[in-house]
């Protein structure tokens, strides 16, 4: 009989015994999770985005060239950036100017000012030769009384400027009918842009190469550390005007093709 017994509490005597040995390991996970992945904590793989973001941006910024910011009285016996920067500047200017007096879509009195015409005194611009009027909207008149003598050279000038202009001469009274604006005539005066910033950019480098020559030149009683970092500076330099270049390229080009 007590066998019996026995053998029906058998069943109930295991479950409780599974169960009394599952209870700890239940009870370790519940409090170790918490400790784990805490609220305020980062989950790894949030961890690892974040490893691989910071791997990144570091790879980003190594392959970026540093800049280069050299007191220019430190170098003044190598070079003088401060001329460098000067004649970089001034060949930045000169293409502002072209682009602005020689590249116009609706031509008018002043749009004519600067045209260079070569005479045998010398090169000048027209309207230190002639007077320059408008007499109407499709009309403009160069009155080269003052100076009679270099009224072909004009007309030539004119002829053979950028602005599309086919000058009719009478006596010394230069007419010059307004051209129509066609898409033709867009397009190849932002062709005639694009040539010249690519004459600038030839005029950069040139600068470029005469200043890095003159560094390399200054090399004895000089560390190599310094004469990288000034022929760096130098680069970096008709690097930033290039640019400059590229942006007024787009500029004009934009406005002439409207």
């Amino acid at each position: 009989m007590a066998l019996n017994h026995l053998s029906l509490l058998r069943p109930l005597l295991c479950q409780h015994l599974a169960r009394q040995l599952r209870s700890p390991l239940a009870t370790v996970s519940r409090v170790r999770a918490p400790l784990l992945y805490p609220d305020n904590a980062c989950h790894p793989a949030a961890t690892c985005a974040r490893l691989y973001a910071t791997k990144k941006s570091k790879a980003k910024a190594k392959g970026q060239s540093a800049k280069v910011n050299i007191n220019t009285t430190l170098v003044e016996d190598i070079i003088s950036l401060d001329e460098v920067k000067e004649d970089m500047t001034a060949v930045l200017n000169a293409l502002k100017d072209d682009l602005t007096r020689n590249l116009s879509i609706r031509t008018s009195p002043g749009a004519l000012d600067h045209i260079v015409v070569t005479t045998q005194d010398g090169k000048f611009p027209l309207n230190q030769l002639g007077q320059i009027s408008m007499k109407s909207p499709l009309l403009i008149m160069v009155n080269m009384s003052g100076f009679p003598e270099a009224t072909a050279a004009a007309t030539r000038a004119l002829r053979e400027s950028s602005m599309n202009l086919n000058p009719e001469v009478d006596g010394t009274i230069i007419r010059v009918p307004v051209p129509k604006v066609t898409r033709e005539h867009r397009e190849n005066l932002a062709k005639l842009a694009k040539q010249l910033g690519n004459k600038a950019k030839d005029q950069l480098r040139k600068v470029r190469s005469n200043s890095v020559t003159q560094v390399k030149k200054a090399k004895e009683g000089h560390s190599e550390d310094t004469i990288r970092l000034v022929e760096k500076q130098i680069g970096q330099m008709s690097d930033n005007i290039s640019a400059d270049i590229d942006k007024q390229l787009a500029a004009k080009t934009k406005e002439l093709l409207g």
